[in-house]
């Protein structure tokens, strides 16, 4: 018997069917795993690890609901070690700590302890110290999984004794394909419902998701227990929509609505409504939101609402994160104050955002068009003789630095997508872009 009661060697087993839809539905094998191609796809370095069964450490960081504790729980079907599973949230360093002189007992008899802390993150630096003579000594093998910056969150000593391997946001399509499973599997899912879904209902719940597995299925559990009650047990868009709002809703933090408190917060700010955005800031911090994810709120806010109408804003925002990662709460609050202060006050222009979101739609919808020839390069002599760089204009030779030269491909030639607005230092930005074009005109 281990120090908790339970056998060693224990294993994942299956999830209740009480469990959430996420829960049941998470992938045993590597195969049944979607996404991060990058690192579990056949030769890849993660996927080479797992088969090999590597006792190296391992730091998997990335962003909720991509798969971070499954492959941890992967690795805990292949591994021939003993596994046990923390969560840094539920459990302290005391008791990881009994672990691993445990562990260390063990390995006297030839015996591994691959031990797993979900959000190793929230072990201050001196508590992470403690793994280190066990994972130097291989003792242990730590797998850890965080949300943050491994760089800023994780000590140099531990960081340069486990492999980092960075995971990212699953497509919309992955998603879309999860859902699809999950709706069909009798087993584990929602098949024995025998429900139909559209596909801009699922396109809905994954938009939402925003890369997220687990708030996908969460979305898709409701809206399937919604689609079940009526006649048609149909999952539509109007379903889809209801289902999220409940779903929102349900997601607070602290008793508070942690979705309903961002959006006002953000659409305070795109206001200018410096004393509502306070008050917003305000009940969040106090509700015992992280205060680094309203620091990145912010800064999305900076570049979607204030663009180059007040370029500064990104900066204030960045030293406003800066400062609250440095000085920890409540120290550290007034900072992000005095960013929600001046974004709020801040001339606005969504025009950068929304040039952008016309870029992505036109790589979407028109064909990849090759480079101009004479926007290329020509190192060896057989580019030159096709015509690589031949035409092009050197704009400093031009009056005003400007040439009349086409630097969008054929296709879209003439395309605007930039419209700036006559907002603070934006209105400069229109003029010069005027003058731009006067310049070009003439030559």
């Amino acid at each position: 018997m281990s120090l908790f009661g339970v056998t060693p060697d224990l294993k994942p087993s299956r999830p209740p069917e009480s469990a959430p839809l996420a829960e049941r539905m998470r992938p045993r094998t590597l195969d049944e795993y979607a996404g991060q191609e990058h690192l579990v796809a056949p030769g890849k370095p993660l996927r080479m690890l797992i088969e090999t069964d590597d006792p190296a450490s391992i730091i998997f960081w990335g962003p909720p609901g991509v798969g971070k504790t499954t492959l941890a729980k992967i690795i805990a079907e292949h591994t021939r070690s003993s596994f046990i599973e923390f969560s840094a949230v539920l459990s302290g360093i005391k008791e990881i700590k009994q672990v691993m002189v445990e562990a260390e007992k063990a390995s006297t008899f030839g015996s591994r302890t691959t031990l797993f802390v979900d959000e190793i993150h929230r072990f201050n630096k001196a508590q992470q110290d403690a793994f280190l003579p066990y994972v130097e000594r291989g003792t242990i093998r730590l797998i850890g999984a965080t949300t943050e910056n491994p760089s800023f969150e994780i000590i140099s000593a531990l960081l340069s004794r486990c492999r980092v391997f960075t995971l990212r946001p699953l497509s919309e399509g992955q998603l879309i394909s999860l859902l699809h499973r999950a709706l069909e599997d009798q087993e584990r899912g929602l098949g024995s419902l025998r429900l139909t879904a559209d596909e801009d209902a699922l396109a809905a719940i994954v938009s939402y998701a925003s890369g997220d597995a687990r708030l996908a299925y969460g979305g898709l559990e409701v809206a399937a227990k919604l689609a079940a009650a009526k006649p048609e047990a149909r999952i539509t868009r109007e379903v889809a929509q209801e289902a999220l709002q409940q779903r929102v809703l349900l997601y607070d933090k602290s008793g508070e609505e942690h979705y309903n408190l961002i959006s006002a917060l953000h659409k305070s700010i795109r206001n200018s409504d410096v004393d509502a955005s306070l008050y917003w800031l305000g009940r969040m911090l106090q509700a015992g939101e992280d205060p680094m994810y309203v620091a990145r709120r912010i800064i999305r806010m900076a570049v979607e609402d204030i663009g180059l109408a007040a370029p500064e804003a990104l900066n204030l925002t960045l030293s406003a994160r800066d400062a609250m990662h440095f000085l920890g709460s409540p120290e550290g609050d007034l900072a992000l104050a005095q960013a929600v202060a001046y974004l709020a006050l801040a001339p606005k222009s969504n025009a950068v955002y929304t040039a952008y979101g016309a870029v992505l739609a036109d790589i979407e919808r028109e064909p990849a068009a090759p480079v101009p020839l004479h926007l290329r390069n020509a190192p060896t002599g057989l580019m030159k003789s096709l015509d690589y760089g031949k035409g092009y204009k050197y704009a400093h030779d031009e009056e005003g630095k400007v040439a009349e030269m086409q630097c969008l491909p054929d296709n879209l030639r003439d395309r605007r997508y930039y419209q700036p607005t006559q907002e603070g230092r934006e209105k400069l930005l229109a003029a010069r872009m005027d003058e731009i074009r006067r310049l070009r005109e003439k030559a």
